[in-house]
């Protein structure tokens, strides 16, 4: 298996303040990653550090096999990196930019650059000082693509965008892995995005990973059930080895676990928690994110 990412035991902190430890895991080459968690649990840490943009407390992170903090000039010009908030130079035009970015990357192909800005009906001397968030972002995935990076890293590209520029990038970033062995590397706030597009995920607690899968076997492995309590007996549901999280509503109980519905009802029986309508309940990435993570 060649990876082109490996993070190994990284352990930081911010001050006194553990963000993970030992926290590992590994993207394979042309595949796309997910990274997930909720606001505080290390994904911009992470990639940061992955950036050489923060040195981790102890620990290594590896890109094409080189350590992230001493990157050669030909693998930075092989990563293409989206940070958070999509900050560009915004006293330069359209034209500019592209003119400007092209110097530094030797694969330069400004045909996807073009090609969304024709889409946006922007004109080349428009500057970006004057243009929505999610045409800038637009702009930055347009300089992205034209680095013909083989690794992109992409730190929540969603904020500020409604759904339809959410949708023209993710219809754009799978276009453009369609065959050529890319490799993305993606957190994102909105989960339901993802759903479809990516291929591995890795989903943080705080201080821990919580689940390191693929996105099928995740899915189809991770339940949720509703039942009905017919006794008192809701004081005996805790998270253990069979229930992973649950949500008391009234008389209607939700629990998620990865085991099968015969297997959630004799667990139920064995604690004498009597119940009624036991059924599955189908969910969608967001809802098993929810499920598996809690709510606050």
């Amino acid at each position: 298996m060649e990876y082109a990412v490996e993070c190994k035991n990284l352990t930081h902190y911010y001050g006194k303040r553990l963000i993970y430890e030992n926290m590992s895991f590994n993207i394979k080459k042309g595949s796309i990653f997910g990274l997930l968690g909720k606001n505080g649990t290390g994904k911009t840490t992470t990639i940061n550090i992955l950036n050489g943009y923060l040195k981790p407390k102890s620990g290594q992170c590896l890109i094409f096999g080189e350590d992230s903090q001493k990157l050669s000039p030909q693998t930075k010009a092989n990563v293409g990196f989206l940070m958070e908030g999509h900050i560009q130079y915004n006293f330069m035009n359209i034209s500019q930019i592209e003119k400007f970015y092209a110097q530094f990357y030797p694969k330069w192909n400004n045909a996807p650059y073009w090609e969304l800005m024709s889409l946006l009906k922007v004109l080349p001397e428009q500057k970006l000082s004057s243009m929505s968030c999610g045409q800038r972002s637009q702009v930055a995935l347009g300089l992205i693509l034209a680095q013909d990076p083989d690794l992109m890293i992409l730190d929540d590209y969603s904020m500020g965008l409604d759904p339809g520029y959410r949708r023209l990038f993710i219809d754009y970033l799978t276009e453009y892995t369609k065959g050529r062995d890319k490799t993305i590397f993606i957190t994102s706030h909105i989960i339901q995005d993802l759903e479809g597009f990516v291929d591995d995920i890795v989903i943080l607690d705080y201080k821990n990973v919580l689940l390191s899968s693929t996105i099928d076997d995740f899915k189809n492995n991770f339940r949720r059930f509703r039942f009905i309590l017919t006794n008192k007996s809701h004081q005996k549901i805790e998270k253990d080895a069979t229930i992973t999280n649950f949500e008391i509503i009234k008389n209607n109980i939700f629990i998620y676990s990865f085991s099968d519905i015969n297997k959630v009802r004799t667990y139920l029986q064995s604690k004498n928690i009597s119940v009624k309508d036991l059924e599955e309940i189908p969910m969608t990435l967001e809802d098993a994110f929810i499920g598996l993570t809690g709510k606050y």
